[in-house]
C-alpha cells in the first residue's frame, strides 16, 4: 500500500467517524439538512487540504470549524431568508400535512432560532450547537479547548444569553 493509499484510508476513517457529528453541529445552527451537509463537506475539504488525516486535533478542529462555517452560512444567507422561508414552508406543508399555519409557525420558529444564534456570542452559539447536536461534554470541551467541568457552566450561560436575546428579538 502506498503512502497516498494509507492517507486516503486514514481520511476515510476520519470522515466516517466524524461526519455525523460535524453535520449534526451544522444542522443545529442552519436548520436545513442540505445546507448542513454542504457545510460539513466544506469543513472536511478544508481539513483535508490543511492537515494530515491522523492529526491528533482532528475532531476538535472539525467540530469547531463546523460551528464557525455554519454561523458564517447563517450570516451570509440573510439576503436569501425570504426565498428559503417560502421553500421551507412548502416542504414543511408536505411533511406536516394540510395545516399551513403549523408549517408557517415551524418555519418562523426555525428562522428566529437561527437569527438568535447569529446574534449571541459565537462561543455560546458553538456550545449550544455542539451540545444539542448530541456531542458529550467531553467532546464539546475538547472542541472548545476548555475542561469538561466548564462546559456545564458555559451551557447554562449560553442558554440564558439565548433566551434573553430571543426575548428581545427585534424582528
Amino acid at each position: 500500500m502506498t503512502q497516498a493509499d494509507e492517507s486516503d484510508s486514514a481520511f476515510e476513517r476520519l470522515f466516517r467517524s466524524e461526519y455525523p457529528k460535524v453535520a449534526a453541529i451544522a444542522r443545529r445552527i442552519v436548520f436545513d439538512m442540505h445546507a448542513a451537509e454542504d457545510v460539513a463537506q466544506d469543513v472536511f475539504v478544508s481539513f483535508h487540504r490543511l492537515h494530515a488525516p491522523d492529526a491528533p486535533f482532528a475532531s476538535k478542529w472539525l467540530h469547531t470549524a463546523a460551528v464557525h462555517a455554519a454561523l458564517n452560512a447563517v450570516r451570509g444567507r440573510k439576503r436569501r431568508v425570504r426565498r428559503e422561508s417560502a421553500d421551507a414552508a412548502a416542504s414543511r406543508t408536505a411533511t406536516l400535512g394540510d395545516d399551513p399555519l403549523e408549517s408557517i409557525a415551524s418555519v418562523e420558529l426555525r428562522a428566529a432560532v437561527t437569527q438568535t444564534l447569529g446574534r449571541i456570542n459565537p462561543k455560546y452559539a458553538a456550545v449550544l450547537a455542539m451540545r444539542y447536536a448530541g456531542l458529550s461534554y467531553a467532546e464539546v470541551a475538547n472542541a472548545l479547548g476548555v475542561t469538561a467541568n466548564h462546559v456545564g457552566t458555559m451551557l447554562r450561560r449560553a442558554e440564558a444569553a439565548f433566551k434573553k436575546e430571543h426575548r428581545h428579538d427585534p424582528s
